[in-house]
């Protein structure tokens, strides 16, 4: 089987997409791409064996149809810098190879995430881990910034006064914050990377992780074109509803109120939102 390259992607190779204020994304590598994920569909050998959009029918199928392993023929490898904390948010996702810079070798550089006066928020009262969208007046916004930079410098001068008496790194290193950013080469294959881009490109996902998936998704389709237009349509703007939901939906329809409630009506409303702006797009 011949190997494959998209000449798109050599482009972009060992190029940085800038996320946040000091971290970025970078492909460094990658295997396969749309024939790859045609040809093992198909258990054949060579190039060409196929027209672009008979492959393009044939991925568009694959992935309506939930038929993935062909998909984890393709195989890409980022170097990524982060701060700690999305990082282990990342690290959730349990089917990639990943291999970090240590704390324990190296001496961490004085790299800390600061948020936008913007992306600061108050505590949403109907989601436990998120933020709420209502504005936080400018003077608790500069209090915030002011706290969290003055702790970061505090933190990181103490540390490199450990340092400079000897004390170990992997000691030194202990009381640094979870805004000090890491770095880290990133292998996965394409089933597990669309998984990933479906859970951390929603809005219910941390504003911070959502920049890395947003850049993430962009190197993915320039790897595999076909693959993420088929993603996207079958999978990114897919709205499922749960069985609740759908009687909810039911009663809604009929003009009575439903019974959802908490958390439960805010997921509700959240999809029924979307589908309005999707209509709204369509019309």
């Amino acid at each position: 089987m011949a190997h494959i390259t998209t000449p798109e992607a050599e482009e972009i190779l060992d190029k940085e997409f800038p996320v946040l204020d000091h971290g970025f994304v970078r492909l460094v590598d990658y295997l396969g791409g749309d024939k790859r994920i045609a040809q093992s569909a198909r258990v054949s050998y060579g190039s060409g064996t196929k027209t672009i959009r008979e492959d393009a029918a044939l991925i568009d199928y694959l992935l309506g149809h939930q038929h993935t392993s062909p998909f984890e023929q393709v195989v890409m490898t980022f170097h990524c810098k982060m701060p700690i904390f999305v990082a282990r948010q990342w690290i959730r996702h349990r089917s990639a190879r990943i291999n970090e810079i240590s704390g324990r070798y190296s001496v961490m550089k004085d790299e800390f995430y600061t948020p936008d006066e913007e992306s600061i928020r108050f505590q949403s009262k109907d989601n436990r881990q998120g933020r709420s969208t209502e504005e936080v007046p400018a003077e608790l916004r500069k209090i915030t910034l002011d706290i969290l930079l003055k702790n970061q410098e505090e933190v990181y001068a103490d540390y490199r006064k450990l340092l400079d008496m000897n004390i170990a790194k992997e000691l030194a290193r202990i009381n640094l914050p979870l805004s000090l950013y890491t770095e880290w080469y990133w292998q996965i294959d394409l089933h597990n990377l669309f998984h990933f881009l479906q859970l951390r490109m929603d809005d219910h996902a941390q504003y911070e992780i959502r920049k890395y998936a947003n850049a993430i998704a962009k190197i993915t389709k320039v790897v595999v074109p076909i693959a993420y237009d088929a993603f996207e349509k079958h999978i990114l703007n897919v709205i499922r509803f749960s069985g609740k939901e759908l009687e909810a939906l039911s009663d809604q329809l009929q003009g009575k109120p439903h019974s959802l409630t908490g958390i439960h009506q805010a997921e509700y409303d959240r999809k029924i939102k979307r589908i309005a702006e999707i209509v709204r797009r369509i019309q």
